[in-house]
């Protein structure tokens, strides 16, 4: 299945070169019919000589209604570049060629209509001028066919050519993420909602969940058409026709995309390699608004230049833009800029989920061109370097290439030490070599110099290093990589140094020597003026030695345990207990019976019931 366009100025005949190939008349408005004019886009399909199918899509050549071309000629298979011989090359000619060229459509053949308008000597002439025209563009060496749509001469020729053309053409790529731009919303009766568009990355299916960018809207395909033939299954390259499940009309526009849910997410920032239209008689100011047209998506967007604070006709530079409103695109795609009244230039998509870059920076500079023009792996390495920490998955999405590709990058630069991977699979993160070396020397001046100021502590809360090292949600990965690799140690909640060992001075252990003793005068009723400072008191709950069941009541493990283990036999045996009971049972105080009933209410070993305790 294969998407062809049309292109040209104005009234070159472009629909009625359509309807003599097709006997489709694309033009399916009112006001089109009328006026004898294209306004907005059309649609027809051809079976070719070989058995091929090929969807047209019919664009306006009004320079008004360039907009409503520029969202029909993204996901061609071959542009018709239509001139008319009676007038032969126009404006908006020369706008559309820029178009095509900028969305690096090399597969293309110029049709020379009206043919039966003009002499042989005429037509030459026409012919020479379409030449040195195309000559520095993409449709360099392009087929010229020459034809009447009236009289049908030079149409067999040109459907020969189309099929010749096709026939060489690259399959259409299916990464297994189907993308269809949407470019008509409409409602047919007894179906509901349908949607059109040229089906682009992957394959859709009858009854597949499908979700709709940028809105976030759900939906299932009740059906799929082609050239108006039911189909299951829609292939990659295909005009397709969707019937949606459950979504109104008024809820979606042209621009959206369908595809499979989870996967593509809305941007409003773009980093991009934009190129200015040679032809232009003025420059383009950093700070410039424009509208931006992406697939069948058109925004207004904000552009900031990377590279200096203007671009000259015929220059390209790597810039930013800003969008007035979210689009759905993947790295890679292919864009047009516009002013209000003409082109003004175009270029690639080369970060479609951008962070906010700093200008005239060589570095910067330099990790996009990898991004462009680099190895899969390269290009892995310099988002990587860019996002950092960023998990497989976002690379899957943000780089329009193949999973298979992605992932064996991924295993490359692990293999040779550019890149860290912390965890498995696609939710692993990654960061390049250099930022986990710096992570490995900011985690040790931070524990040796907690270590140093707090000797007595057997090592740093996990949650403070997290903190400290700005690690975010990935601390506990980081953390497991770190010990993985002998940097730190891990018991409970905190973090050491491997060598670290809790020194005490004499004085520190002669605290805990004296409170320790106290406990075992006091079993049941310990001083609490000797608890020793925090530090030395949680190194003897982290030993085991000592159990705080509340801010002044510490009791010995021994004793701590002897008192659970009789207070909940006497539970067991008479089904509650009071708090008097408990304080007669070891011949304490209330102070101290109140404290570690509390306690084990905490624990959720006792349960309050009125006056008395029962097992939880």
């Amino acid at each position: 299945m294969y998407v062809l366009g049309t292109a040209g100025h104005i009234d070159h005949g472009k629909s009625v070169l359509v309807q003599a190939l097709t006997g489709i008349d694309p033009d399916r408005l009112r006001e089109e019919k009328e006026r004898g004019m294209t306004i907005d886009l059309g649609f027809a399909w051809l079976k070719l000589p070989s058995g091929r199918e090929v969807g047209i899509v019919d664009v306006p050549g009004h320079e008004r209604f360039v907009r409503n071309m520029l969202a029909g000629v993204g996901g061609i298979d071959l542009a018709l570049l239509i001139v008319a011989a009676n007038e032969s090359i126009m404006p908006q000619t020369r706008e559309h060629l820029a178009i095509l060229d900028l969305l690096e459509i090399r597969n293309g053949i110029v049709v020379i209509t009206k043919k039966d308008l003009v002499d042989e000597e005429l037509l030459g002439l026409v012919r020479m001028e379409i030449e040195e025209l195309i000559g520095t563009t993409a449709l360099s060496g392009a087929p010229v066919v020459a034809v009447s749509a009236l009289t049908g001469e030079g149409l067999p020729d040109l459907v020969a050519t189309i099929d010749e053309l096709l026939g060489s053409a690259e399959p259409r790529r299916d990464l297994g993420r189907p993308r269809l731009a949407i470019d008509r919303v409409f409602t047919m009766t007894g179906s509901g909602t349908v949607v059109t568009g040229t089906l682009i990355d992957g394959a859709l299916s009858v009854g597949q969940e499908v979700e709709i960018v940028p809105p976030g809207l759900k939906s299932r395909l009740r059906g799929l058409q082609t050239h108006k033939t039911r189909i299951d299954t829609a292939a990659p390259g295909s005009r397709v026709a969707a019937n949606l499940v459950g979504i109104n009309t008024s809820r979606l526009q042209r621009g959206d995309v369908l595809t499979r849910p989870g996967w593509l997410s809305p941007t409003t920032l773009l980093t991009l390699k934009l190129k200015l239209l040679d032809y232009l008689h003025r420059p383009l100011k950093h700070g410039a608004t424009v509208s931006f047209h992406t697939g069948a998506a058109e925004a207004m967007a904000k552009v900031r230049l990377l590279e200096g604070e203007e671009l000259k006709p015929g220059q390209a530079t790597w810039a930013q833009v800003k969008l007035d409103r979210p689009a759905a695109v993947v790295t890679g795609d292919h864009f047009i800029v516009r002013s209000p009244m003409e082109t003004l230039g175009g270029g690639k998509i080369i970060e479609a989920q951008a962070k906010r870059l700093r200008r005239f920076r060589p570095d910067i500079i330099a990790n996009l061109k990898a991004k462009e023009t680099g190895t899969a792996a390269e290009m892995v390495l310099a988002l990587v370097e860019t996002k950092q920490p960023v998990e497989t998955s976002a690379l899957i999405s943000e780089l329009n290439l193949r999973d298979e590709d992605i992932r064996a990058a991924v295993v490359s630069l692990t293999e040779r030490g550019n890149v860290v991977a912390l965890g498995q699979g696609d939710r692993s993160l990654l960061v390049t070599i250099q930022r986990w070396e710096s992570l490995i020397q900011k985690t040790r001046a931070a524990l040796q110099e907690y270590h140093r100021k707090f000797p007595a502590r057997p090592g740093m809360p996990k949650v403070e290093l997290g903190s400290r090292l700005k690690l975010g949600a990935y601390a506990v990965t980081a953390f497991q990589k770190l010990a993985t690799q002998g940097i730190i140690a891990e018991e409970g909640n905190v973090i050491r140094l491997p060598a670290h060992q809790i020194q005490l001075t004499q004085a520190q252990q002669g605290k805990m020597d004296a409170f320790l003793r106290s406990l075992t005068e006091n079993p049941y009723a310990p001083p609490g003026d000797l608890i020793p400072e925090p530090d030395l008191l949680g190194l003897l709950i982290e030993q085991r030695q000592v159990v705080k069941v509340s801010n002044d009541v510490v009791f010995a493990v021994s004793a701590y345990d002897e008192m659970v283990g009789k207070v909940t036999s006497r539970i067991k045996a008479q089904g509650q207990i009071t708090l008097a009971e408990v304080r007669d049972m070891f011949q304490t105080s209330r102070k101290y019976a109140q404290a570690l009933m509390e306690h084990l209410d905490g624990e959720k070993i006792t349960r309050r019931v009125g006056d008395g305790r029962v097992l939880y």
